[in-house]
């Protein structure tokens, strides 16, 4: 009997995992509709939101009951909704919004990537290449509307991660920082807003910093302290710094292009500089991680890998870097810390 109920609840746990997935795909289509931007208006039937959005009233509703039995939206009287706590992350205009990340998740190239994690199992190389054959990268640049997306994404999830990154760590000490392939400036501001004395420079392609201009985030009072410098890291990266900062870089590429990055910034950073890897913590074996997730997302889309303390220590060493310290935020991302050899 005993034997049984294990069995039942075995199964029942990993069915969560399928559930998992129509939850997932349920929330990009939602959206994708801008359900809950219609629903910031007040209690809405679902007639009244299909008639809006053209699609299926009968559709509509089996979608959103489904979602409500999940805490997003609530169906406040036979099929009429409003928006839940966790449906107004959804909205548009809300700040930290993730509807900017379920779209790129709902995109083909994500979730088609997916379908063949196998492939990129069996052979170690990215999914994405095999279905699309390009890079991710190549993808977006022939892709402006999913790079837009993919923009919109990352820009989201940096603005909520960014305050814990910037509270962790003394980057003041260093006088001045360069955040090399960083995007469109949000971590780089919230370190300069909480380390008043330190000076920045956002460092990426030309077209990025183009568009960092006009997001705005490095305006106002931030603007006597920063600049902006073109960059391609794969052929060099700026001096003139005393700290370089990149979050998310590393984990993007395979050993070898990541080797080529240190190697360049090695050769930018002073002898009295530090480089500063910000990147997704593993836990212990066995122990939940968005890390270890994150890892699979790097296999699949980019070819890159989420790496160990002890894997990062190699790698900096063979690009004459020393791993100084690790600083641990509470945002499950490391600081690493690196010093020249």
């Amino acid at each position: 009997m005993t034997e049984q109920a294990t069995s039942v609840s075995t199964v029942k746990q990993l069915l969560q995992a399928r559930n998992g997935l129509i939850i997932h795909q349920a929330l990009c289509a939602a959206a994708k509709l801008g359900v809950a931007d219609l629903l910031e208006r007040g209690v809405r039937t679902t007639a009244e939101l299909a008639g809006e959005l053209k699609v299926n009233e009968d559709a509509l509703y089996r979608l959103l009951r489904a979602l409500a039995s999940q805490g997003v939206f609530e169906e406040t009287s036979s099929r009429t909704f409003r928006n839940s706590g966790l449906s107004c992350s959804l909205r548009t205009d809300e700040p930290g919004s993730i509807r900017p990340a379920f779209l790129f998740w709902g995109t083909d190239f994500y979730y088609r990537s997916f379908g063949e994690i196998l492939h990129s199992v069996q052979t170690g190389e990215p999914a994405g290449a095999k279905l699309f054959g390009m890079s991710e990268w190549e993808y977006m640049r022939q892709h402006p509307e999913l790079a837009s997306i993919f923009d919109g994404a990352m820009t989201n999830f940096s603005a909520m991660q960014a305050p814990a990154i910037a509270a962790a760590y003394d980057f003041g000490a260093w006088e001045s920082i360069m955040d090399v392939g960083g995007g469109n400036g949000i971590l780089l501001s919230h370190i300069l807003r909480t380390h008043k004395s330190l000076r920045g420079i956002l460092a990426d392609q030309p077209d990025v910093l183009e568009r960092a201009r006009k997001r705005g985030f490095l305006d106002s009072e931030l603007a006597v302290r920063t600049a902006m410098q073109p960059c391609d890291f794969f052929r060099e990266v700026p001096s003139g710094c005393r700290a370089y900062l990149m979050k998310n870089v590393i984990h993007d590429w395979d050993d070898g292009r990541a080797h080529d990055i240190l190697v360049n910034c090695r050769r930018a950073v002073p002898a009295n500089g530090t480089l500063l890897l910000v990147e997704w913590g593993l836990s212990d074996a066995n122990l939940p991680s968005t890390g270890k997730l994150s890892d699979l997302i790097m296999l699949v889309l980019t070819g890159g890998k989420e790496r160990t303390i002890e894997e990062h220590r190699e790698l900096l060493a063979n690009a004459s870097f020393r791993l100084n310290k690790v600083i641990p935020t509470a945002a499950e991302f490391a600081i690493i810390e690196a010093i020249p050899a």
